[in-house]
């Protein structure tokens, strides 16, 4: 059941934004919760359409917090409106694309744009808010990431995460690294990346990168049980989140300083490596279209 469908069956006022092609943003005013559901064609990736959509979401989302003194949001809610799919990550018809015709600058623009959004939310858009990832779908390489940037991770059971990177002889190098080794150290983070493996949602939970397990089409309940809890007692998980933020910061510079290795990395990639990145587009769109 999808999270519109949740909110109307639980009378829970909605305004719909149809405003956006690859994003699907409802509110939520009685929990002050932003859905933000992505959808992005042909396939359910970091497209340069979703991220231009991201970036100016966040944009209007911040001018909302200012106008309102901070009281229109406590809550942004990442999910996906694809059935079976949180994302696939980065597009990687376009890095192939941009590998291929030598094009350095775009690429690493490219990375950029998406290391803009991840520090956005890690630091929950510089507003008293919290944000919530909701996988109740598969999430690979730069899709696992994006969830890993919420300040709350929640995954349904049966749902596989990892970075196959390596597949094709690189890394996930928007924020990977960072976000995992400040959740289970350095070598823990580095198995995982270096592995390849399709982790699923109950594995992670109990090595901790998960917050909440929920059940099969349980996950927005969950979300909500979370903001019921977290509203009860708004002092203590305030504080907690202000106290990770210090424990756990990632600067900006340390995300621009790993893209550009990730970067300098794409173009050695050989014509092996592009074979086999192709292979895996061809797999995403059999199984999205």
């Amino acid at each position: 059941m999808s999270n519109v469908a949740v909110l109307k069956q639980s009378n829970i006022p909605v305004i719909d934004d149809h405003k956006n092609k690859h994003l699907k943003i409802h509110y939520d005013a009685r929990h002050k919760v932003s859905w933000c559901l992505m959808k992005s064609g042909p396939r359910p990736c970091f497209t340069a359409q979703l991220l231009s959509e991201f970036h100016e979401y966040i944009r209007v989302t911040k001018e909302e917090m200012l106008e309102t003194q901070g009281q229109k949001y406590d809550y942004i809610v990442l999910g996906s409106d694809v059935e079976g799919t949180f994302s696939l990550g980065g597009d990687l018809n376009l890095f192939r694309h941009h590998i291929e015709s030598n094009n350095r600058d775009a690429l690493f623009n490219y990375a950029i744009r998406c290391i803009d959004i991840l520090h956005e939310n890690i630091n929950h858009l510089n507003c008293e808010l919290s944000t919530i990832a909701l996988i109740q779908g598969d999430a690979f390489g730069g899709g696992f990431e994006a969830a890993l940037a919420s300040n709350v991770v929640i995954a349904e059971k049966g749902v596989k995460m990892g970075f196959p990177e390596v597949l094709f002889n690189l890394f996930p190098g928007m924020g990977a690294y960072s976000l995992l080794s400040r959740k289970v150290g350095t070598s823990m983070a580095e198995k995982i990346i270096l592995s390849g493996k399709l982790y699923t949602s109950d594995e992670l939970f109990n090595m901790g990168i998960v917050d909440i397990l929920a059940e099969k089409g349980e996950g927005e309940m969950e979300v909500y049980k979370y903001i019921k809890a977290a509203n009860r007692y708004s002092n203590s998980y305030s504080a907690i989140r202000k106290v990770r933020d210090i424990c756990n910061k990632i600067s900006y510079d340390e995300l621009i300083d790993i893209a550009k290795i990730w970067t300098d990395a794409a173009f050695k990639l050989t014509e092996k490596d592009l074979k086999m990145m192709g292979r895996l587009i061809q797999r995403q769109d059999r199984k999205h279209n």
